[in-house]
Formats: structure tokens, C-alpha cells, sequence
């Protein structure tokens, strides 16, 4: 399995989301600049956090416009796996691959932190190794992780099952429903605020953000009937 890091001016967890992969998966791991217009090679597109072009008129809004994002489009097309983390979730919310908006934590602080999240879907290509309600802890890093979308947008994603995870106690930014990550219909895009892969392992607190990464590698097996050996 081919796994994408892409790196946008302002990425500061791509080596994070590198090692992450390395580490539980074995996998083959590059990173992709943002200039990249060819991802046709690659299984799993990860974008991961940061401050893309300095978080600029919005987080994400320039970064959205990157070449690479028409490739990531057509990524999720194809119905590859593509998880977008922090600042990659904003990026995938601004392009439109996943419904909503990100607005500044209501605290209008920085929240850096262990996070409670319950896992509401376990039938996603990244959690289905996990239980259904299952609490684990996930590392947050954001100052616009406040996830907001109309009534008619929170019925269909509760509809469609398409909230994968909310936070468990403490909501920490105020996002509607506690969300703090969501798909996309068919599955295959996930956005997430949280950081697993600063948690796969425990120096570094957590190794609960593992299994997201182990279950896109058996999800991408057994989708191309490869056998585990």
C-alpha cells in the first residue's frame, strides 16, 4: 500500500503523519508537494496539520486552490482513501469534499491538549478496528477546530452516519454536537480535528490513534484482496 503525505507552505506535522504511517503500518510512505499534480500511485492521501499559507483569509482557503487539491478530488472520485487532519481537515471542508465550515474555537484560545473522543462509526475504512462507543484519547491542537454546519447538513450527516467521532466530556471548541471528525458519504474522505498520529504510542501518552492507520491498511487489503502475510 502507497501512502501520500502532502505538504503545503506552513505544514508542521507531515513528519509526524510520516512516521505515524512508518511506524504501524510498514507501508510505503512519501511526501507530496503541494505543486504535485499526479497522485495516481498513491492509496491513501493524507493531509495533515499545520498552518498552511499562515492560515491566511481562512484556514485553508489558500491551500484549497493548490494543484494538488484537483488530484485529491479526483482521489476521492476514485473512492481512495483520504484522511485530513487539523489543518488538512479545513482544507478538505474548503474544497468541498466534506460538508461544513470551521469557525475559531468559542474559548477564542489555542487549545493544545489530551481529548476524550467516542467513536460513533466503526464501519469507516480508519475506524472499523475500533468499537462502536469506544472512548480513546486523541491529542488536539487547534485555534479553529469549532466545526459548524446548518440543521438541514446535520440531518443528513446524522442520516448517513458521516460523524465518525465527538469529543467525550469537555467539548473544547465549541463545534455543534461535539463533533470533532466526519466523512463524506461514501466513506472514503475523513476530516478530523484531533491528531492521531500523535498518539500511536504510549511515550507519547496515547497509542489509541494506531488503529486508525492499521485499519486503513487492512480496509485497502481487503478491498484489493490482498492477503496479510
Amino acid at each position: 500500500m502507497n501512502f501520500a503525505v502532502l505538504v503545503f507552505p506552513g505544514s508542521n506535522c507531515d513528519i509526524d503523519c510520516y512516521k505515524a504511517v512508518e511506524d504501524t503500518t510498514g507501508q510505503s510512505v512519501e511526501y507530496v508537494w503541494h505543486t504535485a499534480t499526479d497522485l495516481s500511485k498513491y492509496d491513501c492521501i493524507i493531509l495533515p496539520g499545520g498552518f498552511s499559507y499562515g492560515d491566511y483569509l481562512r484556514s485553508g482557503a489558500i491551500s484549497r486552490f493548490a494543484p494538488v487539491m484537483n488530484e485529491v478530488v479526483k482521489a476521492a472520485e476514485q473512492g481512495k482513501f483520504i484522511i485530513g487532519i487539523c489543518n488538512g481537515f479545513q482544507i478538505l471542508l474548503e474544497s468541498g469534499l466534506l460538508p461544513g465550515a470551521m469557525r475559531r474555537n468559542d474559548t477564542v484560545k489555542f487549545r493544545c491538549h489530551q481529548s476524550d473522543l467516542k467513536v460513533q462509526n466503526n464501519k469507516n475504512p480508519f475506524t472499523h478496528e475500533y468499537k462502536i462507543g469506544e472512548v480513546i484519547d486523541i491529542p488536539i491542537a487547534h485555534m479553529e477546530g469549532n466545526y459548524y454546519c446548518d440543521e438541514t447538513t446535520l440531518v443528513s450527516l446524522k442520516e448517513n452516519n458521516q460523524i465518525i467521532f465527538t469529543y467525550e466530556g469537555e467539548n473544547p471548541n465549541g463545534s455543534v454536537e461535539n463533533i470533532a471528525g466526519i466523512c463524506n458519504k461514501k466513506g472514503n474522505v475523513l476530516g478530523m480535528m484531533p491528531h492521531p498520529e500523535r498518539a500511536v504510542h504510549e511515550l507519547l501518552g496515547s497509542a489509541d490513534g494506531k488503529k486508525m492507520f492499521t485499519s486503513v491498511l487492512s480496509a485497502w487489503r481487503e478491498k484489493n484482496g490482498v492477503a496479510i502475510g
